[in-house]
């Protein structure tokens, strides 16, 4: 598993292969970077490359190695 793949399969929480905005706004909470679910919403819209309304790995992964 790649370092990519580990950050990755800690923000998703429910295991499911894909991260939520839900997901993003608990990851920021525990970093101490609160974001609003809006944000994280668009957030994800801007990695989802596919339109499911997800961030898998692939799109995660792509996002990282700008």
């Amino acid at each position: 598993m790649n370092d990519y793949a580990t950050t990755f399969d800690l923000i998703d929480a429910d295991n499911d292969g894909r991260i939520s905005a839900v997901e993003l706004v608990r990851v920021m909470d525990v970093l101490g970077r609160p974001v609003s679910l809006e944000a994280a919403q668009e957030g994800v819209r801007k990695l989802d490359k596919d339109g499911d309304g997800l961030i898998d790995l692939e799109e995660f992964s792509a996002f990282l190695q700008k």
